[in-house]
Order: structure tokens, then C-alpha cells, then sequence
């Protein structure tokens, strides 16, 4: 190998470690950034029911579901508010020091961020309440229809079967 060959190889050995070293901090640096997207379900049972999937205490997470009729706890103090947020299944607990969305209220969708204390309560540094009746964030939607359908909900926006047949005996009687 003729001297010539060697240095070119050697500085394109250097350029290729250099750029190995920069795409490692890059991953490194936005690892930290990212916020996976919860249900409260999943939050306590894992992704498909995969104990292994379940967000680790210290995680910072997103989380998306309702926040559950007579749940808000107001401080009178500051600004403090605690509440539930379900989806179908089990309830987490939601901190929130702040101004709240003027569309947050009792049986309202919203989304949470922020780190998770223990295993069911996250202290929330951000919360996004939904624009309208109809929105539902895409993964929370796709979610809820898996668990809606076993149980006789088609469609989120309809009512179940179970009520159909409430209303059907109620106009027999």
C-alpha cells in the first residue's frame, strides 16, 4: 500500500468516526426529549397488556384520556389541581400547578405531559384539553375503539348496545 493510500484512509477512517461520535449525541440528546403516549390503561398494565411495556417511575410520559366526573381537587391556596383521568379501564392521577385550558372540565378529553411520581400519579408540567366534541387525539382513538368494540360500542360517538336495549324495553313498557 503506497503511502498516499494510507493517509486516505486514514482520513476517511477520522471523517467516519466523527460522524459515528455526532449521530451517537444526537440519539443520546433527543432519547432524552422524547415523550411516549399513554392511556391510562397502559399506563398501569402496559401496552397490549405487556408488563414490560409499562412507563418506568421517573419516565416522562404523555398520557391522553377523560378526566373522571368529581375528580378535580382544587387547592384554594395556588393553583394546584389534582384529578383522575381514565380511558376504560383504570383511573391515573393527574398534579397540575398552572392555569388550566379554558376547555378543561369534568368529563373532557385531554392530554397530559409530564413525569410519572409513582406508578398511577403524574405530575403534569402541561395540559392540552380538546378543541371540540368530536376530536379525539388519533392514538387515543385507536385505543379506545380496541377496548369499545368487545364490549358493543361500534362507533365512540354512538351509544352501546346495552342502552339500545334499555331504550327498546322502556318503550315496551
Amino acid at each position: 500500500m503506497t503511502p498516499r493510500r494510507k493517509s486516505r484512509i486514514t482520513v476517511v477512517l477520522f471523517v467516519l468516526l466523527g460522524l459515528s461520535i455526532a449521530c451517537a449525541l444526537i440519539l443520546y440528546a433527543l432519547r432524552q426529549n422524547i415523550d411516549l403516549f399513554y392511556t391510562p390503561t397502559e399506563v398501569i398494565y402496559g401496552k397490549n397488556n405487556d408488563a414490560n411495556t409499562k412507563p418506568q417511575v421517573g419516565q416522562r410520559i404523555r398520557i391522553g384520556g377523560m378526566v373522571v366526573e368529581g375528580s378535580v381537587q382544587r387547592d384554594p391556596q395556588s393553583l394546584k389541581v389534582r384529578f383522575d383521568l381514565n380511558d376504560i379501564g383504570p383511573a391515573v392521577s393527574v398534579e397540575y400547578e398552572g392555569i388550566l385550558p379554558d376547555l378543561f372540565r369534568e368529563g373532557q378529553g385531554i392530554v397530559a405531559q409530564g413525569i410519572l411520581i409513582t406508578p398511577t400519579l403524574l405530575q403534569a408540567n402541561e395540559v392540552l384539553a380538546k378543541h371540540d366534541e368530536n376530536y379525539v387525539p388519533p392514538e387515543l382513538g385507536e385505543q379506545m375503539q380496541k377496548v369499545h368494540k368487545p364490549m358493543g360500542i361500534s362507533d365512540l360517538t354512538e351509544e352501546s348496545e346495552r342502552d339500545r336495549q334499555q331504550k327498546r324495553q322502556e318503550g315496551q313498557q
